[in-house]
């Protein structure tokens, strides 16, 4: 049987990394769609093939695809993971989440070079604030109602795709996702190292994560099953407080004494308002700003995962305790904690 070929876009970012080792795990022609800015820091393997797509000129795009389809033939499938989760412009995510894909799709179909499958790496933020009187967990059949800028943009992504008539699609929601190379949630752990852990608002949160080998595991497994036209919560089950999270993070850490703080939602609007401003000014992305707000401020995070599961197999290999752990080793050894 000849060997599979799969384009990941979005390689050089902390999931696409992961993508990237699995898709050779399994035996895939790998292709790593990268920048020329792109660093390749964790893209070392001997096997990958990189190209280089320029989704801000459409037809130099098309140009590229055209050039190696003819070179080396068609991809059989395609992970779209390029995307923004903060910008400077609020426009830039529709530029980019919604944007960059549609010039993918477009320039694929021009090429005739549509896959058997376009897997599209979406996000929970396209559901909105959901219920957070009993936390009924998320189910496929909720209707979408996002309330950050970033998750609109998401969500006009997936019904982009869900209007191509020719394209086989399946889509993935992922919840919060951790692991060695993410920062995001590395802050939160560095801040827990250094005697403090601060949570937003007095009402209940329930987290819910998911570690990036089962996303990796969960975006092949899919593949394997073919285009399905559905999009898929991809979480663990369980969800977690703050203290919960906070307490693995010491248990990992060795650290006996960190002091909760818990922040006010109105000192976080204020906190957030000024940051954003300040990344305007400085033209950097701030990872507090307006749309964070309101990602602080969600209390139920829960999502029903039972479909993912009956449709292609799905299940979280990592609780949150065993993936810490992980996680926090590597951060030790490469000397981030």
């Amino acid at each position: 049987m000849a060997q599979k070929r799969i384009l990941i876009t979005g390689a050089g970012g902390f999931i696409g990394g992961y993508l990237v080792a699995e898709a050779l795990n399994r035996g895939y022609e790998t292709w790593a769609a990268v920048r020329h800015s792109t660093s390749r820091e964790f893209l070392q393997d001997e096997r990958i093939h990189f190209i280089e797509l320029d989704f801000t000129d459409e037809e130099k795009l098309t140009a590229t695809l055209r050039e190696h389809v003819q070179q080396h033939g068609k991809w059989d499938h395609v992970v779209h993971n390029l995307g923004a989760t903060k910008c400077t412009n609020y426009l830039d995510f529709e530029r980019i989440n919604h944007g960059y894909l549609r010039a993918l799709v477009e320039a694929l179909r021009a090429i005739e070079a549509i896959p058997d499958c376009l897997l599209l790496i979406s996000s929970l933020s396209v559901m909105g604030p959901g219920d957070e009187v009993n936390y009924t967990p998320f189910k496929a059949t909720d209707v979408p109602q996002p309330n950050t800028r970033y998750g609109v943009s998401k969500l006009k992504a997936e019904t982009y795709l869900q209007m191509q008539p020719d394209v086989p699609y399946t889509i993935l929601r992922l919840t919060g996702v951790y692991g060695p190379h993410e920062r995001d949630y590395y802050l939160m752990m560095k801040s827990i190292k250094r005697g403090f852990d601060f949570s937003v608002g007095f009402r209940k949160q329930m987290l819910t994560f998911i570690y990036v080998k089962d996303v990796a595991n969960a975006v092949m497994d899919a593949l394997a099953q073919g285009p399905m036209r559905k999009a898929y919560f991809i979480s663990e089950d369980q969800g977690y407080t703050q203290q919960q999270f906070r307490q693995m993070v010491c248990n990992e850490l060795g650290k006996k004494l960190v002091i909760p703080v818990t922040c006010p939602l109105w000192v976080v609007r204020a906190v957030c308002a000024v940051a954003e401003w300040w990344g305007k000014v400085t033209l950097k992305a701030s990872t507090l700003n307006g749309d964070k707000f309101k990602i602080l401020k969600q209390r139920n995070w829960m999502c029903d995962t039972s479909e993912a599961k009956r449709d292609f197999g799905f299940t979280a290999k990592y609780s949150l305790e065993q993936g810490l752990r992980e996680a926090i080793a590597w951060y030790r050894e490469a000397g981030w904690l």
